[in-house]
């Protein structure tokens, strides 16, 4: 089982990617963090293989935030999940470290 800790500002859309990974049998999330703060304990008190990260929450820019995961944790999955769509933000996020990059527009296959 893969655990996943949910990093949104914004608690409908961590409810929605919950809906949503709830219908996998091999993701469970284990977490969520409201900010860069509750990422990093969240990751100090709970086992967890992948991040769903949204870019722009309060505190610390998401680059840094990556930066700081990948420091203490290099060996974490980081998906980040935007608004952002341009390809400047894609490429900066990859370079940070993320595994990849998903807008919020993205539409899933049915």
């Amino acid at each position: 089982m893969t655990r996943v800790l949910l990093a949104d500002d914004h608690s409908i859309v961590r409810e929605g990617i919950k809906q949503i990974l709830a219908k996998t049998n091999d993701l469970e999330v284990c977490g969520e963090a409201a900010n860069g703060l509750e990422v990093m304990e969240q990751l100090r008190h709970a086992e967890i293989d992948i991040i769903i990260l949204d870019m722009s929450m309060p505190g610390r820019s998401g680059i840094e935030l990556i930066r700081q995961i990948k420091a203490e944790y290099p060996k974490m999955h980081i998906l980040v999940l935007t608004m952002h769509a341009e390809e400047q933000y894609a490429v900066r996020v990859v370079r940070a470290g993320a595994s990849g990059y998903l807008t919020k527009e993205s539409v899933a296959s049915q």
